[in-house]
């Protein structure tokens, strides 16, 4: 492995990987969480704003997505009772009801209404009471089918749920040193055709001293692979061509590096693309370490503890120099 695992950099318009020069050239902001979001913020179009309401309820987690759902249906109950309130008394015939107040007769009524129940106790009679019936039953109805298929997309959306180390290490890697970090698929489905993508920022003084960040790929020794039932091990091995050959202890604290990592593969079971990201900062690498092995004795089967995904091993001699 020597000139085919030289990294790339990363020059001209690609050289912040579209993150944006301001950003690039923020010394105290990680450019890429853990989580995989961004850590930039767009204003002027709010996550309520008309363009951005869809997405936004999408993105909700399935509880918080029912919860809001039950405020909006309380409040335009609330709402259609305080009309059917304002038609009169004699807007509604509430047959059996005569126990509960008006008020809250009405907003029985408009539940019954709005989800088409119809006992048949309570019966409008005055023309606006009718109107009304007629408009929340449209309303009702437009309400529940817009709700099943923001919960059905929510649900069925394809999303790669992917289970990375938290740490990357520079271990040993065939009588030299390689930066390693593993993933696996938290799914019980099957992933084909997986590609991974590592990128290196990392700072630099030009000359007059100016600090300058500046963006390379690193080559690995398996950028893709066809299946990916158990887990992956992303290496890039530390070579002659390596933009971290040399490197020391100190060099790191002074490159603040952040590595990223883009995971892009096939979906069996919803026959389309997912994608995985994350970061690694400098606090989140150990130097001299290696994983300890995931795999667990089993007669018929290969089985992969992925509770071990984050156990390494401190090497007992760390290297001084990549």
């Amino acid at each position: 492995m020597s000139e085919a695992n030289d990294s790339r950099p990363l020059t001209g318009l690609n050289s912040d990987l579209g993150l944006g020069g301001k950003l690039a050239r923020s010394a105290s902001v990680r450019l890429l969480n853990q989580d995989g979001t961004f850590n930039a913020h767009r204003v002027g179009y709010g996550r309520w704003h008309p363009i951005n309401f869809y997405h936004t309820l999408i993105e909700m987690p399935p509880g918080r997505i029912l919860a809001l759902s039950l405020v909006v249906y309380i409040i335009l109950n609330s709402v259609f009772a305080l009309l059917y309130y304002a038609c009169g008394p004699a807007a509604i015939d509430f047959q059996g009801s005569e126990h509960m107040g008006r008020l809250e007769s009405c907003f029985y009524f408009s539940v019954q209404t709005i989800g088409t129940i119809g006992y048949g106790k309570m019966v409008p009679v005055s023309r606006a009471a009718n109107l009304l019936v007629a408009f929340e039953a449209l309303v009702g109805l437009i309400g529940f089918a817009v709700l099943s298929a923001l919960i059905y997309a929510r649900l069925t959306r394809p999303r790669a749920e992917m289970l990375f180390s938290s740490k990357a290490v520079f271990g040993p890697y065939e009588g030299g040193w390689a930066l390693m970090l593993r993933l696996a698929n938290k799914r019980r489905s099957n992933l084909t055709e997986a590609r991974a993508t590592v990128t290196m920022s990392y700072w630099t003084t030009r000359a007059g001293g100016a600090r300058e960040r500046e963006f390379v790929q690193l080559t690995l020794e398996r950028d893709k692979i066809v299946f990916m039932p158990l887990h992956w091990v992303l290496v890039h091995p530390i070579v002659e061509g390596s933009p971290l050959r040399n490197w020391t202890p100190e060099r790191m604290r002074e490159s603040e590096p952040e590595i990223f990592i883009l995971i892009t593969a096939d979906d069996e079971t919803f026959a389309m693309t997912v994608h995985a990201r994350t970061s690694y900062r400098r606090e989140d690498i150990v130097w001299g370490a290696k994983f300890d092995d995931m795999y667990r004795p089993h007669p018929s089967k290969v089985v992969v503890d992925l509770a071990l995904i984050d156990s390494y091993t401190m090497m007992a001699e760390a290297p001084e120099r990549l």
